[in-house]
């Protein structure tokens, strides 16, 4: 499904301050699979999740997505990709204040000019899914953490995705909450769809539905733990 091919990742080249992030990560991530990235702050577990996810170019490498490389696509196409293949949760979740949790869910969808009545029921069903529907006339920055990060969840799926890329989802959470939260993200897996987890958090390391867990030390993968 995705493919990293000896990438690295520099910023700053050939500057001082010079940093390589990922350094040579030859990696595959199987259709339908649940992976958890682990390992400490700078690690560059960030930085190669941003790189699966199309977000980032690399330095040197190449990355296949389905098939079809994207290492060199122009920026327009690599946007089309990232719209119609993954959905994003990020660990400060940038929804949207001022404007209602179901608004939230419906702006990655307005680039693909789905009807707005089809795109609402879209949008409603995910959050009656995820459990926050009697939340969806509420602004943003009146929900709770964990109805927030339910709304980011739906939020996520609104282009019906084939892969979820999640960083540290977990980082504001409680056990209680983050334990739902995994629930969640096993039964999109459970769906058919890729699961790629960037996280230091034990929690998310033995979650049900895992099927493997990496560890990034120094830009590079450097084992694997069932």
């Amino acid at each position: 499904m995705i493919e990293l091919r000896g990438v690295r990742k520099v910023y700053n080249e050939r500057r001082p301050d010079e940093v390589t992030a990922v350094d040579g990560v030859t990696l595959a991530i199987p259709e339908g699979s649940f992976t958890v990235l682990r390992g400490p702050s700078g690690s560059g577990k960030t930085t190669l999740l941003s790189l699966l996810g199309c977000m980032a170019r690399p330095t040197a490498g190449r990355i296949v997505v389905g098939g079809l490389e994207v290492t060199s696509l122009p920026e327009r196409f690599l946007t089309e990709v990232r719209r119609r293949t993954f959905g994003f949760v990020f660990q400060e979740l940038h929804l949207l204040r001022g404007i209602t949790a179901l608004e939230n869910v419906m702006i990655p969808a307005y680039p693909l000019g789905v009807p707005r009545p089809a795109l609402v029921a879209r949008a409603r069903a995910l959050l009656e899914r995820l459990g926050v529907a009697h939340r969806a006339g509420a602004r943003a920055d009146w929900l709770s953490g964990g109805e927030a990060q339910r709304v980011a969840i739906a939020r996520a799926l609104v282009n019906e995705p084939r892969v979820i890329v999640a960083d540290e989802p977990t980082a504001h959470l409680d056990s209680a909450l983050a334990l739902e939260l995994m629930a969640i993200m096993g039964r999109l897996r459970a769906d058919g769809r890729t699961v790629v987890i960037a996280s230091h958090d034990p929690l998310v390391h033995g979650a049900a539905g895992v099927d493997r867990v990496l560890a990034v030390r120094d830009g590079r993968v450097v084992e694997a733990a069932a």
